[in-house]
């Protein structure tokens, strides 16, 4: 197993996440794709490490951070579909009239 070749793979992953964060800041919807991408690039990791080093708490870790990705991803998609029924828009500049 080349493990060089498939952290380049997660790290090119998790980069593109962090691309997609930064540079799209007008588009919530891409932002949190970009976060899934991040948070799939650290489970590969954790799942190439769990191979190569013939262990399995790589993988329960994977499957947590998997389960925790799930429910983020849930929460922040009700609350925008909340947000946009009552402003009728996403667009992240409007999201800080939230404030109290």
């Amino acid at each position: 197993m080349d493990l060089v070749k498939y952290l380049t793979f997660s790290f090119l992953l998790f980069l593109l996440g962090f691309w997609g964060i930064f540079l799209n800041r007008k588009n919530i919807i891409i932002m949190l794709m970009s976060i899934e991408l991040m948070l799939l690039a650290v489970n590969l990791n954790f799942l190439f490490f769990s191979v190569y080093l013939d262990d399995l708490i790589g993988q329960l870790f994977a499957l947590f951070v998997l389960t925790v990705a799930a429910a983020e991803s849930a929460i922040g998609l009700a609350l925008l579909v909340v947000y946009y029924r009552v402003r009728g828009t996403i667009a992240v500049e409007f999201i800080s009239l939230l404030k109290g």
